[in-house]
């Protein structure tokens, strides 16, 4: 029988009587109707009748009980009645441990030097977790082309032109609008704070130099880290999810071998060819700009940059990308194989894996600037 509970009134007061099972499968049915009875005005005195109670359980009698003393929290006069000798014992133990007083938990006490010092270890383990990782699918990358090298393991190039097409190919539009668009901002810049001094035509040696050094390689490896990155380890991730790593262990296979090697191959292959791509898109955005904003003929840009760049300063940049796709892919790879059973893990595993990509390119970058100028170049 479904718990129910009316009201009537009776003698002045009234009354509150629950009938049917108050049990644990059956009182969801009838929490409304108690909340509402709690919180409505029902007098000064309100007893709530028991009598008709079939059958009553834990969850039923926590919830009676706490009828009774919310309506008496309010100064009424409220009596729980026609409680059973079979159910009072029931009641008893219920009283007694919302009447138990709870432990209020200790506050800890905080040491912001301790907790520094133990924010640094955290940090400084999980550095080394990372480096111990990379180092992982690097052995596990040069073992499995060792392997293929060597016959001992069949090369597959349907695999890594595959990911060259999806990784170098797919990106072309968007590396050279965005290089063309980024060295036309430069050139204008570049142009607009030179007017004043009368030095309007250095601005070509400004820009070229700035997007063959820097500006070029650093920018299609950022994209690639958010486009390419994301979706090595969105791949790999979801590969682990559902076991299928696991199930490449399982009848004999490397899985970074299998999975890795081709991405790190097809990553050295088109970043750098992404980067001249880039180089290319940069100084036609610049060129243009010039010729519109600055009436600076082709002939003159042409001749600025000759003038002004060498062979070094051409391959400069191109020179630091297959640094930066070996990072983005070790990034991207070790990220992917850390995803656990949840899509949850997979979007964090994602979101770290193109933050961390992109400050380690920005690093790799300033390093290597910092290197050309202690040898002079």
């Amino acid at each position: 029988m479904a718990p129910a509970l009316e009201g009537e009134k009776r003698d002045g007061g009234l009354v509150l009587r629950a009938s049917g099972d108050w049990l644990a499968r059956t009182v969801g049915s009838v929490e409304d109707t108690v909340a509402e009875a709690g919180a409505a005005d029902l007098g000064r005195q309100v007893v709530v009748d028991c009598g008709d109670v079939a059958r009553i359980d834990t969850a039923g009698a926590l919830l009676l009980e706490k009828l009774v003393r919310g309506l008496g929290a309010n100064g009424r006069d409220v009596r729980l009645e026609a409680v059973s000798e079979r159910d009072q014992p029931l009641f008893d133990v219920v009283r007694k441990a919302l009447d138990r007083e709870r432990p209020q938990p200790e506050k800890r006490k905080t040491n912001r030097i301790l907790d520094l010092v133990a924010a640094t270890g955290r940090g400084s383990v999980a550095v080394k977790d990372e480096i111990v990782v990379a180092l992982n699918i690097i052995g596990g990358a040069m073992v499995g082309g060792v392997q293929r090298l060597t016959g001992k393991t069949q090369i597959r190039p349907a695999a890594i032109f595959a990911q060259v097409e999806q990784m170098g190919l797919r990106a072309v539009p968007i590396i050279f609008l965005m290089s063309f668009l980024i060295g036309a901002i430069i050139a204008q810049q570049g142009a607009f704070q030179l007017r004043r001094f009368g030095g309007e035509l250095y601005a070509v040696n400004l820009a070229a130099i700035l997007i063959l050094r820097e500006i070029g390689v650093l920018l299609t490896a950022i994209m690639i880290a958010g486009r390419s990155g994301s979706a090595i380890t969105a791949e790999i991730g979801s590969m682990k999810m559902r076991e299928e790593i696991d199930a490449l262990h399982v009848i004999g296979l490397n899985p970074i071998g299998v999975l890795v090697f081709p991405r790190l191959v097809a990553l050295v292959i088109v970043l750098p060819l992404l980067a001249f791509i880039a180089n290319l898109a940069g100084l036609l955005g610049a060129m243009l700009t010039l010729n519109i904003y600055s009436d600076i003929s082709f002939a003159s840009f042409g001749q600025g940059v000759q003038y002004s760049v060498d062979m070094f300063t051409v391959f400069s940049g191109v020179i630091k990308a297959p640094f930066m796709a070996v990072m983005i892919g070790l990034i991207a790879s070790a990220e992917g194989m850390k995803v656990g059973g949840s899509a949850e893990s997979l979007g964090l595993r994602v979101t770290a894996s193109v933050v961390k990509s992109i400050f380690l390119v920005i690093l790799m970058d300033g390093l290597f600037a910092i290197f050309y100028a202690s040898i002079g170049l």
